[in-house]
């Protein structure tokens, strides 16, 4: 009989649990469970934000390098108008000489005088150069400056008769208005005056 009470002790003692106990580990295991679902939750919670944030962090700078990118590319108008712009007097100047000289004795200077001057207009015409050459079209008072005009019935009003200097644009933005000479229809004030 001895023996059999050394088994039954064993078997309490490998159990080591009683009937009262069962309950109070199956609630500490489930208060387990419930901090571990609560601290799998905050965590997966911080990584959303964090790649939340991320994402925004991301396209925030995607943002600034296309404005840095925009600003250097204005910049680089703005310095290349302002070189263009130092520029146009000198056309100006070349037009003035071919002008003056038309002598059979010039003829081969006139001709080297015109390649370097087709050259430098070339040029800026690769930079995004325009002139504006408006004779016959409407008065713009954003590209033409009218330095004279001239009442006339000929032409419609508005119309520019005369351009005593080109302008030039760049890029959408005018260097420099073409001055001009617009016609004008007669009024019947002036009409008055002249009979």
């Amino acid at each position: 009989m001895g023996n059999q009470d050394v088994k039954v002790n064993v078997r309490v003692e490998q159990s080591g649990k009683t009937d009262g106990e069962k309950p109070a580990e199956a609630e500490a295991v489930a208060m387990d469970n419930d901090k571990a679902a609560a601290e799998i939750a905050k965590l997966t919670a911080d990584l959303e934000e964090l790649k939340q944030t991320l994402l925004r962090r991301q396209a925030d700078f995607e943002n600034y390098r296309k404005r840095v990118e925009k600003e250097r590319f204005e910049d680089s108008k703005r310095a290349t108008a302002r070189v263009i712009e130092g520029l146009i007097p000198v056309i100006d100047g070349f037009e003035h000489a071919l002008a003056a000289h038309r002598e059979a004795e010039y003829e081969s200077y006139r001709k080297g005088f015109e390649l370097i001057y087709k050259q430098l207009l070339d040029n800026l015409a690769r930079l995004g150069v325009e002139r504006i050459e408006p004779t016959g079209k409407a008065f713009d008072p954003h590209l033409h400056q009218a330095m004279d005009r001239t009442e006339t019935t000929e032409h419609a009003d508005g119309t520019i008769l005369q351009v005593f200097q080109p302008g030039y644009v760049f890029h959408g933005r005018v260097l420099r208005p073409a001055m001009v000479r617009v016609a004008v229809h007669p009024s019947p004030a002036s009409k008055q005056a002249v009979n």
